[in-house]
């Protein structure tokens, strides 16, 4: 990349065209307060797989945490109330339906359906399909979460998974489309997809048929997040290349609606107009024009605003794990969804050595005494057992070229 303000030419490029075979023949390695602390250094030199892994989890689960404290909010409020937010607080959600304060810490709605998806990788060790995912929600999901952890509708969804519909059919029956719900937790999919751009995009497809009707815009957004987790895992990423895959790789079409009214579009908008901001609050501004849907349900939580905003942090913080983070929920809106979605892509790319360790162990203190959660795995715990389920997916596919390969 030219420069950190710069935008880059991304829709002339044709980065990252090899298949999973170049991360097999790159060779993938592994190896103060508890609610505020210092961000730690920025990783020195290349970083593993393993730290990749660590890093997408953990910018989803402490991004998602500190983000749901003021998630809603306008970012006059957070500001007015807090400065800058940069440390865990406790929270009540569903005000009405439960009393329950959370712990700082304690993750949201939107990592209990990614612990879903990743409870279905684990039995699996492999890619999931949407049935997979069905499986995993009526094994694991506590029927009493909906209203209390998940979201209401989330209720509805899992007593349809309990019926003979098919799998790819329940995302017919979500009352809401076009959110964020898809592209906020599908991380897990970039992660076993890892280096494998159209292998992401194939099963995010597939699993989005849960949540949305198949190939939704809302399913097409979250391609963005995995495609670019799948660009960030590979070992020579940078910034640059991950914002050229997701240009090269995503919302791919020749109808005029794929042209005008498609993703790229939207991407290269926000882009554009944020490219000279130094810092989040300059972008915040820059965004409140144009996302300030205001009135219905979820208005602050569609897939297009949440998506692009999270794209546009990681350009300028050029996947700094911890500043992507900050300027997340420091934004204003959807605040959890978006440092998930920012702190996500960034922590595939860089791992987690920003973020202060503290938050990290207090996001796992949270997360074992929380009675409502479907796993309580660490943070560590949890990326330690994707990577294994990815390298036993390599170890697969190196005995299958072996075997085939033989003559």
């Amino acid at each position: 990349m030219t420069s950190k303000t710069a935008l880059p030419p991304m829709s002339r490029r044709s980065l990252c065209r090899s298949s999973i075979l170049a991360a097999l023949g790159a060779g993938i390695t592994g190896s103060s307060s508890p609610l505020s602390a210092q961000a730690g250094d920025a990783p020195q030199g290349p970083v593993n797989t393993r730290d990749k892994f660590h890093g997408c989890i953990a910018g989803v689960y402490v991004g998602s945490s500190m983000g749901a404290a003021v998630e809603g909010w306008d970012w006059q409020r957070i500001q007015k109330e807090y400065g800058t937010l940069e440390k865990l607080l406790p929270y009540h959600h569903y005000q009405g339906t439960t009393d329950w304060v959370r712990e700082p810490g304690t993750t949201e709605d939107g990592v209990e359906r990614q612990k879903l998806m990743i409870k279905a990788i684990l039995d699996k060790q492999d890619r999931v399909s949407a049935e997979d995912v069905r499986q995993a929600w009526v094994k694991y999901m506590n029927p009493n979460a909906p209203g209390v952890i998940s979201e209401p509708f989330e209720g509805t969804l899992l007593a349809i998974a309990r019926t003979p519909v098919p799998a790819a059919d329940i995302g017919k029956y979500c009352d809401y489309a076009g959110l964020i719900s898809l592209s906020r937790s599908c991380h897990s999919i970039g992660l076993i997809n890892a280096g494998d751009i159209a292998a992401a995009i194939e099963d995010v497809h597939d699993v989005g048929q849960l949540y949305n009707t198949a190939n939704s815009r809302a399913v097409r957004w979250a391609e963005v997040t995995v495609v670019a987790i799948a660009a960030a895992t590979r070992p020579a990423a940078t910034a640059d290349s991950v914002l050229g895959a997701i240009f090269d790789n995503v919302d791919r079409g020749d109808t005029r609606f794929f042209k005008e009214m498609g993703i790229r579009r939207e991407l290269d908008q926000g882009l554009k107009k944020t490219q000279a901001c130094k810092d989040f609050r300059e972008m915040r501004e820059k965004f409140a024009s144009i996302y300030n849907c205001t009135g219905i349900p979820y208005s602050n939580s569609f897939a297009n605003e949440v998506v692009t905003k999270a794209v546009c942090i990681f350009r300028m913080t050029q996947g700094n794990t911890w500043e992507a983070m900050k300027a997340a929920v420091n934004m204003g809106r959807d605040t959890d969804c978006l440092a998930a979605v920012a702190a996500g892509i960034s922590g595939a790319l860089a791992g987690a050595s920003s973020i202060p360790e503290a938050l990290i162990r207090q996001a796992d203190h949270a997360t074992s005494v929380n009675p409502h959660t479907c796993c309580k795995l660490t943070i560590r715990e949890t990326s330690d057992a994707l990577y294994g389920a990815f390298k036993a997916r390599i170890a697969r596919m190196k005995d299958f070229i072996r075997q085939m390969d033989a003559e």
